[in-house]
């Protein structure tokens, strides 16, 4: 593959008998962002440490830029890491925590200074370079751990969970400031995250895993737009699924519906959800002719669309869709 610089074939790993990984296969992309996304307890941290040569796989191989790492130890791969929990050491100052693993692979005092205040200048936390963790926020402790792990100037970098300790507002600049810094420097990234909206939002590629298998792998439109399965449709985005007659599972995204006052399916409102730019409001289907009779289906609504349809509680509508807008999955 063109620009490929990870490839991790036919990887599996037991635990006992216990199977945390079966048969993984991805190429990811020099310079690509690619996420780790699914559940807890679907696989996608154990891969991340099979990369990182902190596990062991059972089976399988994993090269890198070209060279096999199966008997390469951490130390010799050249990857950054940043952990849910920071990691800093709580006895020295953000300028420190950085200094440390730069003094670690014998760089001269005056490099080691000069490439600690340019990863600091990197997530713009020169103004904390002498406090101790304790003395900063989790997400300048956060931004500190990001700085140590590029100031080595790694090959590639790993994430996990990183941003999951932090509030809501954080979370979201700091996924900005990550991906700027990353396509910055150009360098691969691997992150781990159950959060959808991190994924959609950071990675050029995101791996969709669950029950130790990939279940999709592909840019963010094509699992949102195009899932490959119901696992996949359900877990990304909002979305309603029933069953139709030759007892396949059928769905359809909730800005896929449109409100009509004269055709399409009956139904009547359940209730109302507000969303910020948007209202999700829960309609019962009351029509036996079509295989969504007594079905609960959410739709998208407009603030616009509220108002035009005079929307609350008990209000009857029609819903209309495109056929083309259906997805259809075996049951």
């Amino acid at each position: 593959m063109e620009n490929q610089y990870l490839s991790i074939q036919g990887v599996q790993k037991k635990f006992g008998r216990f199977t945390a990984l079966d048969n993984i296969s991805v190429d990811i992309k020099k310079s690509e962002f690619v996420c780790l996304l699914g559940p807890s307890g679907c696989g996608k941290t154990t891969l991340l440490r099979i990369i990182a040569g902190l596990e062991n796989p059972t089976a399988g191989t994993i090269v890198m830029n070209g060279r096999d790492m199966a008997n390469v130890p951490p130390a010799k791969r050249n990857f950054g890491i940043v952990f849910q929990s920071y990691a800093l050491f709580p006895n020295l100052t953000a300028m420190q925590n950085i200094e440390y693993g730069l003094k670690a692979q014998k760089r001269s005092r005056k490099e080691v200074r000069e490439r600690a205040l340019e990863a600091l200048a990197l997530v713009d936390l020169e103004q904390v370079k002498n406090h101790y963790p304790a003395q900063m926020s989790g997400g300048q402790q956060q931004r500190v751990a990001l700085a140590r792990a590029v100031a080595m100037s790694p090959d590639f970098l790993l994430l996990d969970e990183p941003l999951s300790a932090l509030d809501a507002k954080v979370r979201e600049r700091l996924r900005y400031e990550i991906r700027e810094i990353q396509e910055k420097l150009q360098i691969t990234t691997v992150m781990v995250t159950h959060d959808q909206d991190e994924a959609m939002t950071m990675a050029d590629k995101i791996v969709v895993m669950n029950d130790a298998q990939i279940m999709q792998y592909g840019s963010p439109q094509e699992v949102y737009q195009h899932p490959k399965n119901s696992f996949v449709a359900d877990f990304i985005g909002s979305i309603n699924f029933w069953r139709n007659q030759q007892q396949k599972t059928l769905a359809i995204r909730p800005e896929h519906i449109r409100l009509s006052r004269t055709y399409g399916i009956n139904a009547e409102v359940e209730a109302i959800e507000f969303h910020g730019p948007v209202f999700l409001v829960h309609f019962k289907v009351n029509n036996p002719e079509t295989d969504l009779h007594k079905s609960s289906v959410k739709v998208h609504v407009t603030m616009h669309e509220l108002q035009e349809f005079k929307l609350e509680k008990g209000s009857r509508v029609y819903l209309d869709f495109s056929p083309e807008r259906i997805l259809a999955y075996e049951a």
